[in-house]
């Protein structure tokens, strides 16, 4: 599962205290849903449904109650909150992150009380990812981050610099070798979670932050002369200048692109690794590069986590469940087994190490990572922001865009 696209989190993101509204387009959880007091109810997606059976079955032996685990298999931010507003959500949901500010705003979660031990067992990013209005709200399971896989019998070695990668995927096409020099997904309407890392190295910023570390939405980045710089950037390895980013690579057939032998470089996740290595691939994972001269390209930083359901049943086996299952080794290699991303548990993150040597490129690629901001004003970023990256792609004036981007995203967040 690819961890989101801007399209998915706005509309997810905008379903605020009137989610009822946006559940008729999400699925209606079953009826017997509603915990009883001695039934504790999950819901996940399908692939942790199913790793999570084992231990919610002990966990229900060793409580005396009944552990109920539920697939919602899309619409997971919206189907929560419309369910929790109607009384009949679970206790405790699993599911992204960014979606904390939404999540309080609308009184959906609680905050989980996890021991310095235990918050100094996972690491640092995730509980910061966590962390909101000086609470924590989740435990972290899982991590995830951006990266460059490449094409190791055409592109031997890591670029230094985007502009290294851009002369070896000309060098490539002009061999005819490849037809793209890059798959980094954009589509007509653009991708700000991919193209947030080359934005930061060129200068620019989503929100600044405040004295505490948390993201502060007013302090707008879009807009700002960095931006401006950083989408001047952009324009120029679109397709009116290197042609390296182009709008018909989208998040449907950048990977396959790839995979296909026609690019030799690749900005994905983890998700991506299985079908590079299905394609029998020769390949490697180095961070995504910066430009030449600028910052570091910073990822975000994703985080799976569990969260304990403000208006569940039983909310006390909701926070057991939480912060002394979900903390364990045992559990957190389980779920990593169902899908391989790094877990946050440091002692689980050791363990499985060893036996997937992607898993410590994946680390060294996210090592400057930011947390995607959770706060709600998220939501009023990501379609202006992708909206105006495609535009300055297919060569459109970059000041005149991001001015109009940031204008859009400001009369939102007011």
């Amino acid at each position: 599962m690819r961890i989101r696209t801007a399209g998915a989190i706005a509309a997810s993101l905008l379903c605020l205290a009137g989610a009822a509204a946006c559940g008729s387009k999400s699925e209606k959880p079953a009826t017997g849903a509603t915990a009883s007091n001695g039934e504790l109810v999950i819901w996940a997606d399908d692939k942790r449904s199913a790793a999570l059976k084992p231990f919610a079955d002990k966990f229900g032996q060793e409580n005396g109650v009944t552990v109920t685990i539920q697939a919602i298999s899309k619409d997971q931010q919206t189907t929560f909150l419309t369910a929790s507003q109607q009384g009949s959500g679970p206790d405790v949901m699993v599911g992204a992150h960014d979606w904390i500010g939404n999540l309080v705003q609308n009184g959906a979660i609680d905050p989980v009380q996890l021991s310095d031990e235990q918050k100094n067992g996972i690491q640092p990013g995730a509980i910061k990812a966590v962390t909101f209005n000086g609470q924590t709200y989740g435990v972290p399971y899982a991590t995830e981050n951006l990266g460059l896989i490449r094409n190791a019998e055409l592109a031997p070695d890591a670029p230094a610099t985007i502009e290294d990668l851009v002369a070896t995927g000309k060098k490539l096409k002009a061999e005819k070798k490849v037809s793209e020099i890059l798959c980094l997904q954009s589509g007509q309407n653009g991708d700000a979670y991919h193209a947030y890392p080359l934005y930061a190295s060129a200068g620019g910023y989503l929100f600044g932050t405040t004295s505490t570390g948390e993201y502060d939405a007013k302090d707008l980045g879009v807009g700002k002369a960095g931006s401006i710089a950083a989408f001047e950037k952009l324009r120029a390895l679109g397709e009116k200048g290197d042609g390296a980013l182009k709008r018909s690579i989208t998040t449907d057939n950048s990977t396959a692109t790839f995979t296909g032998g026609k690019c030799p470089f690749l900005v994905a996740g983890p998700w991506a690794t299985a079908d590079v290595k299905k394609a029998g691939i020769k390949y490697d994972i180095s961070p995504v590069p910066g430009f030449k001269g600028g910052k570091e390209a910073t990822p975000f930083l994703g985080v799976q986590t569990f969260y304990v359901a403000s208006k569940g049943r039983n909310k006390a086996l909701a926070q057991e469940f939480v912060t002394n299952y979900v903390t364990t080794a045992d559990l957190a290699v389980a779920l990593y087994r169902a899908e391989p991303r790094p877990p946050a548990l440091t002692a689980a993150l050791e363990q499985v190490k060893g036996q997937d040597p992607d898993l410590a490129k994946w680390a060294d690629a996210g090592r400057n990572a930011i947390p995607l901001p959770a706060i709600p004003a998220m939501a009023a970023v990501w379609e202006p922001f992708g909206k105006a990256e495609a535009a300055v792609i297919g060569g459109a004036d970059a000041r005149s865009t991001v001015e109009a981007a940031a204008k859009t995203i400001s009369s939102s967040i007011k």
